[in-house]
């Protein structure tokens, strides 16, 4: 049965008292134990690391990994939802030799791997409470008291024991591909560890115009933004599914 809605209700507060409701009562908790019987749907959540701010482009990911679990629970399953904490990378790392005014690895070996390694640890839980809270005020429900973390040796044991059995398998092969390398923090760089230093900057462009083999005046006007190759130019490369403009 529909009910009108209050034309004056502040949905911030309505908001804030299911949310209260649900943790004082362990709504999610008791979602839980009621379907403990059921069939398992396996939901480990894509950690978040925690040294830096959530933003709001988090909320859509989250909303995402809520989503599912939701479903699936609706449709009878029994869905545990695993929390996880990324406390891996580069990004770690490059955060805490910020903080410590070091320039590269023989600074961190001075200082010790084993301090530098425990200050990393320290570093990446930094806003451990407000990844928290953000997950807390949009009704996430993921079990944030056990979660697991990519440092512990369990899961590190369990992810060695996960590739032994793809060994096992023979489904593991060896092969060589160009990577993205730091010739600075001496390693390869994932896209995302690439992504990270974009910048806009401002930079001179050049507009040329080729003469077309054959036709008389006429030309392919060219616009490039690195004029110093053009010395290496041999050809120019027309795409064939392209639309182009005579003018």
């Amino acid at each position: 049965m529909l009910t009108s809605v209050d034309p004056k209700q502040n949905f911030s507060r309505l908001e804030e008292k299911i949310l209260k409701f649900w943790q004082k009562e362990n709504i999610f908790k008791k979602s839980l134990e009621q379907r403990k019987e059921a069939p398992h749907f396996v939901f480990y959540e894509g950690p978040p690391t925690a040294n830096a701010k959530p933003g709001v482009h988090h909320v859509l990911a989250r909303v995402f990994k809520d989503l599912i679990p939701r479903y699936k629970t609706m449709r009878g399953f029994f869905v545990e939802r695993k929390a996880g904490w990324d406390t891996h990378g580069l990004p770690v790392e490059l955060e805490v030799e910020k903080e410590l005014k070091f320039s590269g690895k023989k600074e961190i070996e001075k200082y010790g791997i084993e301090k530098f390694n425990q200050k990393c640890k320290e570093n990446v839980w930094k806003y451990k409470e407000d990844w928290e809270e953000l997950t807390r005020r949009i009704g996430f429900w993921i079990d944030l008291e056990n979660p697991y973390i990519t440092y512990e040796n369990d899961y590190i044991e369990s992810l060695w024991w996960i590739i032994k059995q793809i060994w096992d398998q023979k489904l593991l092969y060896q092969d060589y591909k160009v990577v993205p390398y730091c010739p600075r923090c001496g390693t390869a760089l994932s896209s995302h560890e690439l992504a990270q230093g974009y910048k806009s900057i401002k930079e001179d462009s050049v507009y040329l115009k080729l003469k077309v083999k054959g036709q008389k005046n006429t030309f392919f006007l060219i616009w490039t933004t690195t004029p110093w190759t053009l010395s290496a130019n041999v050809a120019l490369a027309v795409g064939k599914d392209i639309n182009y403009v005579k003018v």
